[in-house]
């Protein structure tokens, strides 16, 4: 068995979190994490691990996590993902979490969980992501660091990662009951 298919394994319970009946109809949207940094980072190439800091925060398996977790994402276009949040709170929807089984847009995605109205998910309003002072979260001040570590990275890994960043409100996306 390759690394992959064990990857996909592995996977395979989490794929129930999800209570959304079978036959309800329900829309799907999908949200795809990096399993390596992006080739505009100084990491190229190496593993995020983000697939496991996810699972380690919506499943914890000790208190304090080798790898740490990843309680959320940040991604642009605020109001876009508000109403895709909304319509999963409402049960009108779910969060299909996936990966890129290879090269980010030429390969096949690989959902590893999926998240509904009962699991967590949120939504908060990173309202000026060009403030390098503090992160402004729904108005409250934030230190970035606390914000990186949410993220599944370290402060130097996230200022790499978002180191071109617009003055337009991002969404911070609660993969858990957590929030700022």
């Amino acid at each position: 068995m390759n690394e992959e298919q064990n990857l996909q394994e592995q996977a395979k319970p989490a794929l129930n979190i999800a209570s959304v009946s079978k036959s309800a109809f329900v829309k799907t949207y999908v949200l795809t994490v990096s399993k390596t940094f992006p080739v505009t980072h100084k990491r190229k190439g190496e593993r995020t691990f983000f697939q496991e800091r996810i699972h380690e925060a919506l499943w914890p398996v000790t208190e304090m996590p080798i790898l740490g977790k990843k309680i959320h994402t940040i991604r642009s276009n605020y109001p876009l993902w508000k109403n895709r949040i909304g319509q999963i709170q409402k049960g009108e929807a779910i969060l299909s979490i996936r990966y890129w089984g290879g090269k980010p847009y030429n390969s096949k995605q690989i959902e590893f969980c999926q998240l509904d109205k009962n699991s967590g998910v949120g939504i908060q309003k990173l309202d000026d992501p060009t403030n390098f002072v503090f992160a402004p979260v729904n108005g409250i001040p934030i230190n970035w660091d606390e914000v990186a570590k949410n993220d599944g990275l370290s402060f130097d890994d996230f200022c790499e990662w978002f180191k071109i960043r617009k003055s337009d409100p991002m969404a911070i996306i609660h993969f858990t009951h957590y929030r700022y």
